[in-house]
């Protein structure tokens, strides 16, 4: 398995899919049955094949990526070559910008001393999909970008 195993909740949200793919495989709904209870190691393949083939497109559509953790903020752009980084640090540890008042005072206090910009430019390993999982394992969140292209904005002025 490349990626991880979809969750309970989310075979059950893709049902539909599920039973398309197992139709590509021309697999009935009682044949599925008599696999689950007949030979559940290859059941359990077939999930984890459906599991990559999902990740697969969801990563492969990934362009911006954010992790935002009580004093930093890692915001990505997934090019097709490469991805680019801006990274804000608060110096402050009583800041927590992870909550309102903490991200309030970030906003009020972006130009300041006790906010550090840092930006960088990294290559693809030989599977950008596999690069792209890891930073979401991690705990970043798959978004359409405004915070980057806001931050992009100031970097470059």
């Amino acid at each position: 398995m490349k990626y991880s195993r979809l969750t309970k909740e989310q075979f059950e949200e893709l049902h539909q899919e599920f039973i398309n793919f197992l139709a590509t495989q021309s697999i009935t709904a009682d044949e599925w049955v008599g696999i689950k209870t007949n030979t559940p190691e290859v059941a359990e393949q077939e999930l984890d094949v459906f599991s990559d083939l999902i990740w697969e497109g969801v990563l492969s559509k990934v362009v911006y990526l954010e992790h935002i953790s009580p004093q930093q903020m890692h915001l990505f752009h997934c090019t097709a070559t490469h991805m680019r980084l801006i990274a804000l640090k608060i110096k402050d540890p009583e800041i927590d910008i992870t909550t309102n008042e903490g991200y309030a005072w970030f906003k009020d206090n972006l130009m300041s001393d006790n906010v550090e910009f840092y930006t960088a430019k990294k290559e693809y390993s030989e599977d950008k999909g596999v690069d792209k999982f890891k930073l979401i394992q991690e705990g970043a969140t798959i978004t359409k970008g405004q915070l980057y292209q806001y931050f992009e904005n100031l970097v470059s002025k």
